[in-house]
């Protein structure tokens, strides 16, 4: 109990600055709760979420008002936390749109929650990671997607030209909480942090306003269900180890390599009953199959070979989804101005190109240069409103008169007249680049050449996505 007037302990409120080294300094915590709880394990956490933003949960608390928050309410949520009486929100229920069609539930935890998670998530990476197969990729730290294809390639390089790949039925609902709970108790003897983790499977999703309680699934937007996925498929990847397959699992999206169609078969037939049996999930019988491994995605990257080589393309529907994303950022009913459309499209086209940077067709980056250069003429031709405008505009950028004004009076549609030589000549690669335009197809070339030299100059900011 504190005295009247006494000072409050500094560990009970986090702060983003860890507590300074001393000889004197707080005890190692005794137990893996005391560390979850522990002043500089929560100062991590909220300085993770507070640079991860996103949306508010179910009480619309947001990012930004969630230090303020704490500062007040720390001590009371921290007391229930203790006495094993705090109860998780539960989730806001939202849907995205999938690349390949169909929406992806996902479950917003509160910013408060999100804070608890992350706490839990940092003290429990470090005693089940080191013990996660080799063969998975997915949300653990140090590991990329990049790894995970190139794992594919190698194994399609040697000789395995047919896979095996196994879809998991809407994996993140379908968990069985006491099979999870069951498979964590393997390696966490805390009591208090093995509670506070059953009252998130618990916790429900708020769906319209109406609460849905949740027998099964670890909800996708959780900080802590990647985490808890590997959990899950841990036993999956030691019991394909186990029988020497050669395969590469990212999260919920697992391929196993093999050399003949029949081999597929049998190993198809046998992942599928350990799958139903052992794990309680369901495999995707509509999106599963046994198929050549040039012929199947992963990751949204394929595979083709040159002469003896395989080499690494796009799929076609991340070419489709990208088209997709860049028609919105250059749609006309976007009212933007210039800077402000260039900006949005740098900062995306910058993230994706670190991705796809792998495939080994950069003629699809100059393609795509060049479409989206089109599409901005088409948005600069229909600012210029009215004939004289865009004769005047027209004949500002170099174009002789006679010409500027007998296409601007041109009946033919804006996507034609953004692809035709007049309006090519009147706002040419050099225009773009000077209203601060990225191209794709150089950056590409930089990541590249920077993935070659293990290095990256000033004239290259980008990150390859791949060599962390």
């Amino acid at each position: 109990m504190r005295v009247k007037g006494e000072a409050r302990r500094p560990r009970q409120e986090p702060s983003l600055s860890p507590a300074p080294e001393s000889h004197h300094s707080h005890p190692a915590p005794a137990t893996l709760f005391e560390e979850f709880l522990s002043r500089e394990n929560l100062a991590r956490a909220l300085k993770r979420v507070e640079q991860n933003a996103g949306a508010s949960g179910p009480d619309g608390m947001t990012t930004a008002d969630l230090r303020p928050w704490l500062h007040v309410h720390w001590p009371e949520v921290r007391a229930k936390l203790e006495a094993g009486t705090y109860r998780p929100s539960p989730v806001r229920r939202v849907t995205i749109p999938k690349p390949g069609g169909g929406e992806r539930l996902l479950g917003v935890p509160t910013v408060l929650d999100r804070l608890l998670q992350q706490a839990l998530l940092q003290v429990l990476t470090p005693l089940f990671d080191p013990h996660f197969s080799d063969q998975s990729y997915g949300f653990r730290p140090g590991r990329s997607a990049h790894e995970a294809v190139r794992v594919a390639q190698k194994a399609i390089a040697e000789g395995h030209d047919w896979v095996v790949d196994l879809d998991l039925e809407a994996f993140f609902d379908r968990v069985n909480h006491d099979a999870l709970m069951a498979r964590v108790a393997r390696r966490v003897k805390d009591k208090k942090v093995l509670k506070l983790l059953r009252a998130y499977l618990n916790a429900g999703i708020m769906a319209e306003g109406v609460l849905v309680r949740s027998q099964e699934g670890t909800p996708q937007g959780s900080p802590l269900s990647p985490l808890l996925a590997n959990v899950m498929l841990d036993d999956l990847d030691q019991e394909l180890a186990s029988r020497g397959h050669h395969f590469v699992r990212y999260g919920d999206d697992l391929m196993i390599y093999v050399k003949s169609q029949r081999a597929g078969e049998r190993v198809m037939a046998s992942t599928r009953r350990f799958v139903e049996k052992k794990l309680k999930l369901k495999v995707n019988e509509a999106k599963s199959a046994v198929a050549p491994a040039t012929a199947r995605p992963f990751l949204s990257f394929r595979f083709f070979r040159r002469e003896a080589e395989v080499k690494v393309r796009l799929d076609p529907k991340a070419l489709k989804a990208v088209k997709m994303r860049l028609r919105r950022l250059t749609g006309r009913n976007w009212r933007v101005s210039m800077p402000v459309r260039i900006a949005a499209l740098n900062r995306f086209t910058r993230g994706w190109t670190a991705y796809f940077a792998l495939v080994d067709t950069p003629s699809l980056f100059a393609q795509l240069d060049g479409w989206l250069r089109r599409r901005l003429r088409q948005v600069r031709g229909e600012e210029w409103k009215g004939w004289r405008a865009r004769a005047r505009n027209l004949c500002a950028l170099g174009i002789p008169a006679p010409t500027a004004y007998s296409w601007s009076v041109s009946r033919k549609g804006c996507w034609r007249i953004a692809g035709s030589g007049i309006l090519s000549r009147a706002l040419p690669n050099a225009y773009w680049q000077a209203q601060g335009l990225r191209s794709v197809s150089e950056s590409y070339r930089c990541l590249r050449d920077a993935r070659r030299t293990a290095g990256c100059g000033p004239a290259c900011p980008v990150v390859w996505e791949g060599s962390g």
